[in-house]
């Protein structure tokens, strides 16, 4: 009787930078695929309006902060339409919102799928931030829209142009991306652990948005203040991507080269942690 040797391929996440693996995620391509048409479908999926709520839950965000905040509260938008100010902060805000909370979550949300079949964890994130690039690009073609609706109709906004500051948005995206994403990893696998970082990263993300220059802007910050203001790596994005779109807020190039320094270094350690303790997390699901 002869007796024929069988080998078994062992599948199993590297540690550290050894796991970033390019390749693997380029070959499981069509899965990310796959994963941001369903994070993108799901988001909305058995509502009435679908689609529509990437427009409206922003809208409404922005009537409810040009009540209160423009009417009520009387906060100084730089001389810009109140709707445009803050649906030009609220819109880049809540890509770094959707890439953020989602990754935070994404080994509780996924705890089935890894603890069943291997592939490279890190689609899973960047499913998240390219489904929620998506959702960016309709509030931003519908900013568009509102922006040639005051043009058009209200003789009195020629105050406020795009420019050719718009050409820096391209590069304004990756860097929210990044520190999303970055922020994201480092949570997820504290979250894995530790429930209680599902709590904190919702108030973490709501302490965050009040602490950028949405509802008010960089300038009406005190002098004393603005230095620690300006910490807020998101801070420097907001008021960019503003100035972009309308000419108006503050552009200072400093403050973006310390955003993408901040963003670099939340994005490498945050995927040299996620790969570190992949393995291990999957335990405490």
């Amino acid at each position: 009787m002869i007796l024929q040797k069988q080998s078994i391929t062992v599948l199993k996440p590297s540690a550290g930078w050894t796991g970033f693996d390019f390749a693997g995620i380029w070959q499981y391509r069509d899965l990310l695929y796959l994963l941001v048409r369903r994070d993108f479908l799901a988001q909305y999926k058995q509502t009435i309006l679908g689609p529509a709520w990437f427009v409206l839950q922003p809208l409404f965000l922005t009537v409810v902060f040009t009540l209160i905040f423009g009417k009520f509260a009387q906060i100084p938008t730089e001389g810009l339409p109140p709707l445009l100010f803050y649906n030009s902060g609220l819109i880049i805000w809540s890509y770094f919102s959707h890439c953020f909370t989602g990754n935070a979550s994404v080994f509780t949300a996924n705890a089935g799928i890894y603890q069943k079949v291997y592939y490279p964890r890190l689609i899973n994130p960047l499913a998240n931030c390219v489904s929620g690039l998506l959702g960016f690009s309709v509030q931003a073609l519908f900013f568009v829209g509102y922006f040639c609706v005051y043009k058009i109709f209200i003789p009195t906004a020629s105050h406020f142009e795009m420019t050719s500051a718009m050409l820096t948005i391209p590069l304004l995206i990756p860097l929210v991306a990044s520190l999303g994403l970055g922020m994201g990893l480092w949570m997820s696998v504290l979250t894995a652990k530790y429930r209680d970082f599902n709590q904190i990263t919702g108030f973490l993300a709501q302490a965050l948005m009040y602490a950028t220059p949405i509802i008010y802007p960089l300038s009406e910050v005190p002098e004393q203040y603005r230095f620690w203001a300006s910490l807020n790596p998101m801070a420097s994005v907001v008021e960019s991507f503003r100035f972009a779109l309308l000419g108006k807020g503050s552009f200072s190039f400093h403050l973006l080269c310390y955003s993408t320094i901040v963003a670099v270094l939340l994005l490498l350690s945050g995927i040299y942690f996620f790969k570190r303790t992949e393995r291990r997390v999957v335990d405490y699901l």
